[in-house]
């Protein structure tokens, strides 16, 4: 069996922290770390070094945060994860070389092999079965306004949740109770039900009623006073999230460890997905945004200098039109102003926004004088050459009609009037 190196690196400074530390320190530091050392957050000319740091982190979490894990680590150094100091899981990345390389050559583990800590305690004799090393994620939609995915936005709020009781530490009984073993599912947790489905019964898996899922319970004097034998008790925390600036519907927003915790793992993560709500103004696509702006047959054709719409954000956009002499506007003209699109999220750069002309006609109040209408036949382009028929006829029309009413009439109302008395077509007599 190699022999332990002299130069040893504490696992507990890895993460800068103390032997007696509490779980909530460790994942706090563990964190911090991992946020620090995480390749993406590094040039590309030190991100080789980051993923190592950031490996390290993480399996030296994985062994303090389990309390088994770490007991076995102050109790017995790295020796205890490989028993006969064979490599363990063959594959894994060896933290011995990871923290020589991470530490600057110091001197390794020796005996240590693959990495333990993934799931139960792998090739050590009498071992648990392994748990689920984590609680289930609490996700939910949560809608936002284009307003504040443009601007992002802090948002603090109160939940509620449940925490690991405080008075057992999450026993579910008094401090010398013992709990029985479950005789219903035998200590499983779990049991196997017949059911029916039409005309055949199935065997299906149900979490045990009798001890809810674990395996043992407290008789009714035996129970923790706080939590009733739960393990786990209600508490209110305030939490904040922020709204990056430029998000988009579907991407997520992680609070880890802040779902309800359950007794011997570690607390899930709530996530909230974005819903962007519709607006009545502007549209959205990707970084770029569109918006129709209205202005005068008159601005269209002579020109204007204003602000045309309130931007996300409550600034004005102000436009020049023309640009070059004798330039007009027409219906549907699309207008791009370079940058004034949604912001790009982990950059200053934004995308584009697109304007769409919807010129204004005058109304049906507006009054122009025989000269005012010869003087505008004056200055306007004049018409095309006139359509030349063989026949010509003059029609009246609706001035006020509405394109709903296209093709409202399929023409077969007079046939169904004739057989409105339901009766069969008959030959005349001859």
């Amino acid at each position: 069996m190699p022999k332990v190196a002299s130069a040893h690196v504490d696992l507990y400074e890895v993460l800068e922290i103390s032997q007696s530390s509490s779980k909530d320190d460790i994942r706090k530091a563990y964190r911090k770390a991992a946020l620090r050392n995480h390749p993406d957050k590094v040039p590309e000319s030190e991100r080789e070094e980051a993923s190592m740091r950031f490996k390290a982190v993480q399996e030296a979490y994985d062994i303090l945060y389990d309390d088994d894990k770490r007991h076995l680590y102050d109790t017995h150094g790295m020796s205890a994860f490989n028993g006969s100091g064979e490599p363990g899981m063959a594959g894994a990345p060896d933290l011995d070389d990871l923290l020589a390389q991470m530490f600057g050559g110091m001197g390794g583990m020796g005996g240590m092999g693959g990495m333990p800590g993934m799931g139960g305690m792998g090739g050590m004799p009498g071992g648990r079965p392994n748990k689920p090393r984590k609680s289930p994620d609490e996700v939910q939609d949560y809608h936002v306004s284009l307003e504040d995915l443009y601007k992002g936005k802090t948002v603090k709020f109160s939940s509620v949740k449940n925490i690991i009781c405080g008075l057992c530490k999450g026993k579910g009984g008094k401090e010398k109770a013992t709990a029985k073993k479950c005789s219903t599912c035998d200590g499983h947790g779990q049991k196997e039900v017949l059911q029916r489905r039409g005309q055949f019964l199935t065997q299906q898996v149900v979490t045990c009623t009798t001890c809810n899922g674990n395996g043992s319970y407290f008789a009714p004097k035996d129970k923790c006073k706080k939590c009733k034998g739960a393990r786990t008790t209600e508490a209110k925390k305030m939490l904040e999230i922020y709204i990056p600036r430029g998000a988009k519907q579907g991407d997520k927003i992680v609070l880890e460890g802040e779902a309800d915790q359950v007794p011997d793992q570690e607390p899930g993560d709530i996530v909230f997905k974005i819903v962007e709500e519709e607006h009545p103004i502007f549209a959205r696509a990707g970084s770029d945004l569109q918006t129709t702006i209205d202005v005068t047959l008159a601005e269209s054709l002579t020109g204007f200098s204003r602000v045309v719409l309130t931007h996300l954000d409550g600034r004005g956009i102000e436009l020049k039109h023309p640009l070059t002499p004798g330039a007009i506007l027409t219906p549907g003209q699309v207008l791009k102003v370079p940058g004034e699109g949604m912001p790009m999220k982990r950059s200053d750069a934004r995308g584009d926004l697109y304007l769409v002309v919807d010129v204004k006609f005058p109304g049906q109040n507006w009054k122009p004088t025989h000269d005012m209408v010869e003087k505008l036949k004056e200055i306007l382009p004049k018409p095309a050459a006139p359509i030349k028929a063989d026949t010509v006829d003059e029609v009246t029309y609706d001035p006020r009609a509405e394109i709903e009413e296209f093709g409202a009439q399929d023409g077969q109302s007079a046939w169904e009037d004739e057989e409105d008395d339901d009766e069969p077509a008959q030959c005349a007599a001859q």
